[in-house]
């Protein structure tokens, strides 16, 4: 036997193999425990459904177009007052109460918001949000709450921002 020869584990190649290994393992379960906890659940049970309905989302936007429907929206940071002016050839006679307001936030669900809006005065809806909103958030504007309104308007805003917002039907 050589005299110059070390053992095994004191040498480099073992351990940088090993070293390798592990690191690789350790990404592995960093990587699953981000996975884990970051869900952002992209694909939902039901994509199929989804996807068929997307001819009813068209339908109350076009019925939208035909009524001539276009809102205005105003966020006011410092009170947290949301107001909606609600325009349109059909509206004078026939007003909803109410109006649902879904602010969605790109990324993430558990960030997103629906607020009713109360009907005060000729085509004006008013509440008030509890607090501040911060970067890009896409509108959607109906009468009623879920699948089953006759209309929608659409939009897009990057808070903080003290101008107006047009909402229209999104064709």
């Amino acid at each position: 036997m050589r005299e110059d020869l070390k053992p095994w584990y004191k040498q480099f190649w073992p351990w940088f193999l090993i070293g390798l290994l592990l690191s690789s393992i350790l990404f592995s379960l960093v990587y699953l425990a981000f996975s884990i906890r970051y869900y952002d659940g992209s694909v939902g049970d039901d994509y199929y459904k989804r996807g068929l309905a997307i001819n009813e989302q068209l339908a109350k936007q076009e019925h939208a177009q035909r009524l001539g429907l276009e809102a205005q929206l105003l966020f006011d940071d410092r009170t947290g007052d949301v107001v909606v002016d609600l325009a349109g050839e059909s509206l004078p006679e026939s007003r909803p109460e109410s109006l649902q307001l879904a602010l969605i936030f790109p990324t993430d669900s558990d960030f997103d918001r629906t607020l009713t809006l109360e009907h005060v005065h000729e085509g004006r809806y008013i509440t008030t949000m509890e607090e501040p909103l911060h970067y890009r958030w896409y509108l959607q504007l109906q009468p009623e709450a879920g699948e089953q309104a006759p209309w929608r308007l659409t939009g897009e805003v990057s808070f903080p921002s003290d101008a107006p917002v047009t909402l229209e039907p999104g064709l």
